[in-house]
């Protein structure tokens, strides 16, 4: 009964104190909205398509004008420009017209009837690493395609037949199916992921702010009872922007999703308590509401790195490789992605499971030391 004299109160004041503070407001439930319409805005198509290039044709063969048909019918790329000055095609590249240009050089059709080694030479703009892919994968099944058919016929001309000559070009045939991302989109890979590192971020940087208010204010002092109704509170507010982005965004934007929705919302009870009480922890620490947002801003990119869904955490240093295993950001990512979008069982997250319960173990356990010391003076607020 004591306890629930202190719970309550902090739980109905700390839900009132988010509501009433603009910057916590913003950063706890508008921010993850706005990121959650926004963020997968410019990975609306999923795959690049018909990006702008060049074709230099210095041979002016049969052979070169059959390339640069095929190239055009390519749905990668779009040919703006054929041309047999390499500097014109540069020219272009430069500024800003076409984001690549393939080059066949002279006597291509001459040396590919010797037998010769012939080589098309593909330029792209390397700034830009999507657009550059689907240059050199648009020009390379263009030139690809052509190469298959010369060897077919140099195989018939050889006293193959042509089912014979299609099955020595290419003995065993490949079909690739997609598993967890069938459109092979960029969006469809990297949101999913993203969206629970914005959710890390999000609660990190709203609950130390408010953590960084009551330090302010000399409102830390609290018992361990009116800390849990804190974390409560705050972690409810987590778990709506959690449920937002798997039930609302995830569907809207038609990504990979429902592969285990039972255990994914029970990573959502794991991973939304331990960020939250990292957050009021972190917060307890600085004492300083804009320190907080200052240190937590500029750690979204080591995160990302680190959770070894853009960069495999195997080619990291042990020591990152260690670190990252701990944090919440990572565990959260990776059984996210488990039971989201592969559909694995429960089972296979449960070492992550662990870690978060871990992590939030001793947080909780930082924050009710804290709050004892702090609680030693006289009237303990709760």
């Amino acid at each position: 009964m004591n306890d629930c004299r202190h719970f309550l109160p902090a739980w109905r004041a700390t839900a009132l104190a988010v509501l009433r503070d603009p910057g916590v407001l913003l950063i706890l439930l508008l921010a993850p909205v706005i990121y959650g319409f926004f963020y997968p805005w410019p990975y609306g198509t999923e795959a690049v398509t018909r990006v702008p290039v060049a074709v230099v044709d210095q041979d002016g063969s049969n052979l070169s004008r059959q390339i640069v048909r095929f190239a055009q019918a390519s749905p990668r790329i779009d040919v703006r420009l054929v041309t047999g000055d390499e500097q014109a095609a540069r020219q272009a590249l430069w500024r800003g017209e076409i984001e690549g240009y393939a080059l066949l050089p002279r006597d291509l059709k001459r040396d590919v009837v010797r037998g010769a080694a012939a080589g098309v030479t593909i330029e792209g703009n390397g700034a830009y690493a999507l657009l550059n892919k689907s240059v050199l994968y648009g020009f390379s099944e263009a030139v690809g395609t052509v190469s298959a058919g010369i060897e077919i016929r140099r195989l018939q001309a050889a006293g193959q037949s042509a089912p014979q000559a299609q099955a020595s070009r290419s003995p065993l045939n490949t079909q690739l199916v997609p598993l967890f991302n069938p459109t092979e989109g960029y969006g469809s890979y990297v949101v999913p992921a993203v969206a629970l590192l914005i959710l890390h971020q999000t609660l990190l940087m709203g609950c130390a702010m408010l953590a960084g208010t009551w330090a302010e204010a000399d409102r830390l002092r609290a018992r361990p009872a009116a800390w849990l109704g804190r974390l409560v509170a705050l972690s409810g507010f987590g778990l709506m922007t959690g449920l937002f982005f798997f039930g609302w965004i995830f569907v809207l934007q038609d990504y990979p999703r429902g592969g285990n929705p039972p255990a994914a919302a029970l990573l959502l009870a794991f991973y939304v308590p331990t960020v939250c009480a990292l957050g009021l922890l972190l917060g307890c620490w600085l004492r300083d509401r804009e320190r907080a947002l200052q240190v937590i801003l500029f750690s979204s990119l080591p995160l990302a790195f680190l959770s070894g869904f853009s960069w495999p955490s195997e080619a990291l240093p042990v020591p990152l490789q260690w670190l990252g295993g701990w944090l919440p950001s990572t565990a959260g990512i990776q059984a996210s992605l488990r039971l989201n979008q592969m559909g694995a069982p429960l089972a296979d997250v449960l070492p992550w499971l662990g870690r978060l319960a871990a992590v939030f173990g001793m947080a909780l356990a930082g924050l009710l030391w804290a709050g004892r010391l702090r609680a030693a003076g006289p009237n303990p607020r709760g």
